[in-house]
């Protein structure tokens, strides 16, 4: 370590150096000083991120074969060599006993999860190329009548009582519904498919015991079986000449022999976990901060033009998804360090997002960025999420309904802002907020 003479250094000299070393984030203590799973870090993971990027942009997790890789420009590497790096979710990280992270590995229980998110090519084409059509913007743009309805009815039972958890009312049941009707399922059935959609999540959540994943496989079990029956009907049936949703665009894949009806089934879990866990963590993130800053509501309900603006600088500065696996198929080196097979690396767009590097003041909020579309908010390359345009727009229309029908709205301090416990989502647990009609 270097050794300053601090008699050579006058008090001018010595606050400019303070003041250089605080604006680049180097205070604070190294990655090995934080704990992944600790409950503080989970909650506010900047500043062990910042860690990551700034001293150990791949950083082997303690006593367990994953590496965590931080930067922006590594994350980009990573993902253009799909040669090396696998989309397929082998591995996870768990709980162990001594309440530390350890992985818990799929392959040894015979199982991978290889559907559209998580597959690799030729794979990853074909399930992308059935959902597709049922995603593109004028199918979107079709949505956005029904989810305005939604969103406005929600909006309105808040601004009535003065007071109430938005996630409750908005940031979780409208997602969901959104993609009942997107794959084809019963939006009666939203309290079912919104428990089922954070069980997925709560999986790679890393906070689990492997007796906390006994129930949470129990859970996905019986979702994988609902969803197959409901499959089951559509394919007894003629496959549509215009597919109206989904399931029918996946009904025609099995009846051509694209995929097999276990890929089918696997696609739709991936699509109901990933639809209401990253929705609904972007919208209560997103009326969050409006929630905590009043000059900004002002100039949003003074300029709706901006809300889209608005929407994508909080995607990159609370990135819904923190992150994402990817399996390592041969030896590779990243940054100089050595990664050996089958381990697995842990993408973390949260922290690239944030990457002083690529994004000027990282941590601040600006909506007038120029560069807000180089986040990773919402993956970058063939994985780059399909539903992110729907997302967007949900996003979208539910802050513009809120903005539209109060005069402000704030934190209710009679209750904490928490995010439920996971390294694998930004999601709030609650959110209630106080509101002024």
């Amino acid at each position: 370590m270097k050794k300053w003479s601090f008699v050579a250094l006058s008090a001018p000299h010595i606050n400019r150096l303070l003041e250089n070393t605080i604006s680049k984030g180097t205070v604070q203590s190294s990655p090995a000083d934080y704990q992944l799973l600790d409950p503080s870090v989970i909650e506010d993971p900047y500043p062990f991120y910042r860690a990551l990027v700034d001293e150990m942009p791949v950083y082997k997790v303690p006593e367990a074969e994953v590496y965590l890789v931080s930067s922006w420009e590594l994350i980009h590497q990573v993902l253009k060599n799909q040669q090396d790096y696998s989309a397929n979710l082998t591995g996870i990280l768990v709980t162990g006993a001594n309440g530390q992270p350890e992985l818990f590995d799929f392959t040894e229980f015979g199982g991978t999860v290889n559907a559209i998110a998580n597959a690799d090519e030729p794979f990853h084409a074909v399930h992308r190329k059935l959902v597709l059509p049922q995603l593109n913007a004028r199918k979107v743009a079709a949505m956005e009548a029904e989810v305005r309805d939604w969103a406005r009815c929600g909006v309105q039972k808040l601004v009535a009582a003065g007071q109430g958890d938005c996630v409750g009312e908005l940031a979780n049941a409208i997602p969901v519904k959104v993609m009942a009707r997107l794959v084809g399922l019963p939006v009666d059935d939203v309290d079912q498919l919104l428990a089922w959609a954070f069980s997925g999540g709560d999986i790679l959540a890393g906070t689990p015991t492997l007796e906390r994943m006994l129930e949470l496989s129990i859970s996905t079990g019986e979702m994988s079986e609902y969803l197959k029956q409901h499959f089951d009907v559509r394919l007894q049936n003629q496959a549509p000449e215009s597919p109206s949703d989904v399931m029918d665009e996946l009904v025609r894949g099995v009846s051509e022999g694209l995929i097999s009806q276990q890929d089918a089934v696997s696609i739709i879990i991936v699509l109901v976990g990933a639809a209401g866990e990253s929705t609904s963590s972007l919208v209560g993130s997103a009326v969050r901060i409006l929630a905590q800053d009043s000059a900004l509501q002002h100039r949003l309900r003074e300029q709706p033009q901006l809300i889209s603006r608005y929407v994508e600088e909080v995607v990159r500065l609370e990135s819904p998804f923190r992150g994402h696996y990817r399996a390592v198929l041969k030896e590779t080196k990243l940054n100089g360090v050595v990664i050996p097979t089958s381990a697995r690396i842990f993408l973390l767009w949260a922290a690239a997002n944030r990457d002083p590097t690529v994004f000027s003041e990282p941590d601040r909020l600006d909506i007038d960025r120029h560069n807000t579309n180089e986040h990773l908010g919402f993956g970058h390359g063939i994985h780059f999420c399909i539903g992110a345009r729907l997302a967007r727009l949900e996003a979208k229309v539910i802050l513009e309904e809120l903005l539209q029908q109060t005069s402000s709205f704030s934190l209710d301090d009679a209750f904490s802002v928490r995010h439920v416990s996971s390294i694998f989502v930004r999601r709030l647990d609650q959110l209630n907020l106080k509101l002024s009609a």
